[in-house]
Order: structure tokens, then sequence, then C-alpha cells
């Protein structure tokens, strides 16, 4: 608690300052945010998810034509909407969402809050099952450690510092 910013260090407008344009609040707060994702939301989160997945359709489910297991010679083609559902329904089911909660540094980070990426692996996230959804991707954000030194007699400094947060998940073995 000896190393711990003071009230004096503080200062929201010299702290701003410091970090210049990379303070992103979609991703950073001061105080905790009330929209907090909590426990008890994952069984609606994980039904909402697996029925909507979001973004583009991955290239590999949509180029699916779902030929095997039709009688061969036979010119079998499904109607473009059985198709399309046989799409959604397996992207469904492979879909690997992030999902986002705020995470407390502690005082010695500001801002103290950041929203930390996961990957949803209460499933498996293939077909057949086995595999799950694992990080792919990850963006830095830039925030402020403090830091104190005892050369010369104890100096404290805030410093910035690269925060990795994952930004995409895969599905993967």
């Amino acid at each position: 608690p000896i190393f711990d910013p003071k009230e004096k260090d503080l200062n929201e407008t010299l702290l701003r300052n410091l970090m210049g344009g990379h303070f992103d609040p979609n991703f950073m707060a001061i105080s905790l945010p009330e929209d907090r994702l909590g426990v008890d939301d994952l069984a609606e989160l994980d039904l909402l998810l697996r029925q909507r997945p979001s973004g583009a359709m991955p290239s590999e489910i949509k180029g699916l034509e779902f030929y095997d297991g039709l009688q061969p010679g036979k010119k079998h083609r499904l109607s473009k909407k059985l198709r399309r559902k046989l799409q959604m329904w397996l992207w469904s089911q492979t879909f690997c969402p992030v999902l986002y909660t705020w995470n407390d540094l502690g005082s010695r980070f500001w801002p103290r809050y950041v929203k930390v990426g996961s990957c949803y692996s209460k499933r498996s996230c293939s077909v057949p099952e086995g595999m799950v959804c694992k990080p792919a991707k990850s963006v830095h954000l830039t925030i402020l450690r403090w830091r104190c030194q005892r050369r010369g007699g104890q100096r404290c400094t805030w410093i910035p510092i690269q925060y990795p947060i994952i930004s995409e998940c895969k599905c993967s073995c």
C-alpha cells in the first residue's frame, strides 16, 4: 500500500493527457460500469449467441452444397432455402463469440477497469463434437501502470504499457 498512487496522483485530467488518444471508452473505464455481465446471465447469453451468430458467415460454410450422402449419379440439388437453413444451423453450432467482461486491474493501473475478452467454451463448437473455441487474435490497449523505483530515493511515476485483449476466437483442437 505504501507504493500505491496517492489521491494527488489520480488527477483524471493529467492522466487523460498522459494517455493521449489511447483512451477508448468502449474498453476502458475509471469507475466500474453498470453493464457488467453477471454469471446468472450466461445461460441466457448462451441461448442468444447460439441462435444468432454475428459478422460474415465463414466462406467454408457459405460454400457448402450438402451433396454428401445423396445417391450417386442422380442430380440432387437442395432448394436454396433449405441449403441456407442448413448453413445457418451449422454456423450457429460452430460460432465462437468473444465474451467481454469488465476487469478491475487495481489501483496501480489507470484506467482501473478494462473490458477483457474470453472465448465461449461451455460446449463444443464442432460437428461432430470435440473442438472448442480458443483465442485466435488479440489487440493491445495502451493503459498506464504506476511504477516505483528506489534508485536515489523512492520515485514513482505513471508509465504506458500494452495490455492484450482477445478480439477473435476460432473453433480448434
